[in-house]
This record gives C-alpha cells, sequence and structure tokens, in this order.
C-alpha cells in the first residue's frame, strides 16, 4: 500500500479522463463521478502539497461517430474539480491506454517517476488500460478506488451493475496489477 510517505518526487500521480462528458449532463454519464472527483481532488491536493508529480490525462475522441469528448467541446475539458493547476501537464489521447501514442511515458521519465497513482475514469475502460500497461512497463502501481468511476454494462442478455463493474475491474487490476486503496488509506 502506498502511504503519506510514499508520496515523493518519484512518485506520480495520473488523474485519467475525468471529464465533463461523465457527469451529470455529459455525453456518457457515469455512476458516481462526483465522489470519485471529490476523493480524487483530495489525492490531487496531497501530492500538490508534497511537490509530487502530476499529469492529467484528457481523452479527446478521434474516432469516426464518436457522440462524447469532442475535441473542443465542453465535455471533453478536464472536470474543475481537478482541473490543472499552472505548469501540470496535460497528456491528450485518443486511446484506452493513456500510454499509446502519447507523450506520457517521456513526460514521467523527465519527472523521474519510478511509481504511479492512478484515479479516474472509466475504470473498466482507460483506468484498466493505462493501469495494466503501467505494469507491463515496470512501474509499481496504485489505483484509488474511491477516487475511480464506472457505468453498468450488459454482456450475454445479462446487465451487470456498475457497483458490480467496478468491484470486478478493481479486484483483477487488485490481483496483478496494482495495489488498490481508499483515498483515505493514501493520504
Amino acid at each position: 500500500m502506498t502511504s503519506d510517505a510514499n508520496i515523493d518526487a518519484a512518485t506520480a500521480l495520473l488523474l485519467v479522463d475525468i471529464q465533463n462528458d461523465y457527469f451529470p449532463g455529459g455525453a456518457m454519464e457515469l455512476r458516481g463521478t462526483e465522489e470519485a472527483a471529490d476523493r480524487a481532488a483530495i489525492v490531487l491536493a496531497r501530492f500538490r502539497d508534497k511537490g509530487a508529480p502530476v499529469i492529467h490525462v484528457r481523452h479527446e475522441a478521434a474516432r469516426p461517430g464518436a457522440t462524447f469528448f469532442l475535441p473542443g467541446s465542453w465535455g471533453a475539458a478536464i472536470h474543475a474539480t481537478v482541473a490543472p493547476a499552472p505548469g501540470e501537464p496535460v497528456v491528450t489521447k485518443a486511446f484506452p491506454n493513456s500510454f499509446r501514442e502519447t507523450e506520457l511515458a517521456a513526460r514521467l521519465d523527465a519527472a523521474g517517476a519510478k511509481r504511479l497513482v492512478v484515479c479516474g475514469m472509466m475504470t473498466h475502460m482507460c483506468v484498466d488500460a493505462t493501469v495494466r500497461a503501467a505494469f507491463d512497463l515496470g512501474y509499481p502501481v496504485t489505483v484509488v478506488a474511491d477516487a475511480c468511476a464506472t457505468r453498468g454494462l450488459s454482456f450475454g442478455g445479462r446487465n451487470v451493475a456498475a457497483p458490480d463493474v467496478q468491484a470486478a475491474f478493481l479486484a483483477a487490476l487488485g490481483a496483478v496489477y496494482a495495489t488498490v486503496v481508499a483515498a483515505a488509506d493514501l493520504v
């Protein structure tokens, strides 16, 4: 488990896709976004207080026919709860994996990051893809479970409620790819 003592210059916070379209009134509303963003803001404040690296990741739709995260739209903007401070980098991506065809790895190297803490949205998509990629790149990763949000899914004629999707993906990440904690345990 990452503790307060481990938030240092070698531990970077990745805030993945905490964007307006996922919030009430957005084009792809998730369950629990406001609560997750509030927890992410607490984690963000702790990283800022410690002077540890913070990187915001923002998805912009590049797929034809996309209905959310449209370039230049209100929905594609980072939510005000975790808005970047001056000097905090924002990495723009077009794929679920935040490392794919972005400068994220180079920014982490430049910051001297050896460990990652991840908060974000959607747990079952971009958080999952980013954490697995980070693990494959050799980063020890901590996922802040209550600073992440997702939505319900369907498969094989079965509806899977958002809390079950959240639990399943966090359990899978916690089995091998990351340490999964609550914000209160991190800060």
